[in-house]
């Protein structure tokens, strides 16, 4: 995403048509194997200081870099028929602790967070799925991470950035949550999350998440079905075409 906002920073239009290169072949490789979604884009804007966690998965440092370019990446994998999954809301861009590892703590107002950190989001509001980061907002819920808060759902992700779609968690075997995995799973679903991600593979942690993890039902299942309508929305390209086109864009920066 860096190498894309280099060229974006460069010429605007070769950066849009770049992001959604990528985006359109990550969908023609990515079908290939049977995927039907891929967590991207990446909408955090970092500030100076930041952790490294995010590093060059974002597209800049400002939120109409991040939203231009973020809209060009969904739109390049609707178009393949795969369905983008923007993160990590309602930014992650303030995280000075890596939330592999870490729970990260933000303590800016929320005016300032309104303006930098959810705006990309807010942009982006129609995109038929979410993910969430695991941060602590001081501002909105001290006690608890994005991931696990009704407050920060229901305020700031369903109501002021005004996303209704399909909200997942990050990873739930990331030790920016606490508990053992039952209890993350179980903080997760009534935090207000869709669903809930776990990436590590590990057998007894996914039991775990499993059996603490409602079957889709009511708003969670009309969300979910709303998002798999978008797989139709497939456009006939060349894949040689796009190859060369997205390889002569990198070259410009190389």
């Amino acid at each position: 995403a860096q190498l894309i906002g280099d060229i974006y920073r460069r010429d605007r239009k070769a950066g849009l048509e770049a992001a959604r290169l990528m985006s359109r072949l990550h969908a023609v490789d990515l079908k290939k194997y049977g995927f039907t979604a891929d967590c991207l884009p990446v909408l955090d804007v970092p500030v100076e200081g930041a952790s490294n966690v995010i590093g060059n998965r974002a597209y800049g440092n400002d939120p109409k870099t991040v939203t231009e370019l973020g809209r060009a990446a969904a739109e390049g994998l609707m178009q393949g028929g795969m369905l983008p999954v923007m993160k990590h809301m309602p930014g992650h861009g303030r995280g000075f602790a890596d939330s592999h590892h870490n729970l990260p703590i933000v303590d800016v107002s929320r005016a300032e967070l309104e303006a930098h950190d959810f705006a990309p989001f807010k942009a982006l509001n129609d995109l038929p799925i979410a993910m969430t980061g695991h941060l602590v907002f001081t501002a909105i819920d001290p006690e608890r991470p994005a991931t696990t808060s009704p407050i920060v759902i229901d305020q700031i992700i369903r109501s002021y950035i005004g996303f209704d779609g399909l909200l997942m968690s990050d990873d739930s075997s990331m030790n920016a949550l606490s508990g053992d995995l039952a209890e993350r799973t179980r903080a997760i679903v009534s935090g207000g999350c869709d669903m809930v991600l776990h990436c590590n593979g590990v057998m007894e942690e996914m039991q775990a998440v499993l059996a603490n993890t409602p079957i889709l039902r009511g708003k969670a299942l009309k969300r979910a079905q709303k998002a798999l309508a978008c797989l139709d929305k497939v456009t006939d390209d060349d894949e040689i075409a796009m190859r060369d086109a997205f390889a002569n864009h990198l070259a410009a920066v190389a």
